[in-house]
């Protein structure tokens, strides 16, 4: 029984490989790509992209699921929240979902509130990172779809079940619920709910948690202000999704 040798390399194949190696260590790599041709480069993109498949694959399935993970859990507890607020005989206005406050100005407020909330975010991130403190930028990327589906479900699926979630739970039942049911200052809950905030978000490291305390009670303020639930949900659904966007979907930093 006899056996076949693999196809050494040659001459040439090694020649250029090593021309190709000089030209990355010495940073002129973009000339070599360039002098190489359109069709060279072509073939190395899909090979690249062949010898990747199953890590690709990989990434978009951990995604998925971690995705799915997301939205069944606070699916789950919005639903418990929910329940129990219907239960207790919680007033609509209190929780900031009475009728009045589904409005053309809510959301106008809300959408406003979003992008300036987002800017303030991206100066506090910039700062943070001059300093060397950890921001969670990680977990962001993670999270970040790879497919076009992917992004139809983050968008319209996860992030809107994210920001109804943490805002039902962190203003309208931590601040407003409590504020009727017990004659609190919703002052004095806003301090508190936004401190819950930011713990509830200590993956993001000391500079994510610093941040997001800080719009949580911005978050807090706006609805004791307006009384509406939905001008907060759509500034905190705005917030996540202009930084995935942004950052993850078009690889834009800020500096």
């Amino acid at each position: 029984m006899t056996t076949t040798d693999p196809a050494l390399p040659t001459p040439e194949e090694l020649d250029a490989h090593a021309r190709e190696q000089f030209a990355e260590h010495e940073g002129l790599y973009e000339e070599w790509v360039a002098e190489q041709g359109d069709e060279w480069a072509t073939e190395r993109q899909d090979q690249w992209l062949a010898d990747n498949a199953p890590d690709r694959a990989q990434h978009e399935l951990s995604t998925g699921l971690l995705l799915a993970n997301v939205a069944l859990t606070q699916g789950l507890f919005l639903a418990i929240l929910v329940g129990a607020a219907v239960l207790a005989h919680v007033p609509p206005a209190a929780l900031g979902v009475a009728w009045g406050h589904f409005s053309l100005p809510a959301l106008a407020v809300g959408v406003g509130l979003g992008v300036a909330l987002y800017v303030a975010n991206q100066v506090g991130t910039s700062v943070s990172a001059r300093f060397d403190i950890e921001t969670g930028e990680e977990l962001r990327a993670l999270l970040a779809p790879d497919t076009p589906q992917g992004w139809v479900v983050l968008l319209a699926g996860v992030l809107p079940l994210v920001a109804v979630f943490e805002e039902f739970m962190f203003r309208a039942v931590l601040v407003g619920a409590l504020a009727v049911g017990f004659g609190v200052s919703p002052w004095l809950l806003a301090v508190v709910s936004s401190l819950a905030f930011a713990v509830g978000h200590g993956v993001q490291g000391p500079a994510g948690v610093a941040i997001t305390g800080t719009l949580g009670f911005v978050l807090a303020a706006v609805f004791i202000l307006t009384g509406s639930l939905l001008a907060v949900v759509v500034a905190h659904y705005l917030v996540n999704a202009l930084e995935f966007v942004v950052h993850e979907g078009l690889g834009v930093e800020w500096t």
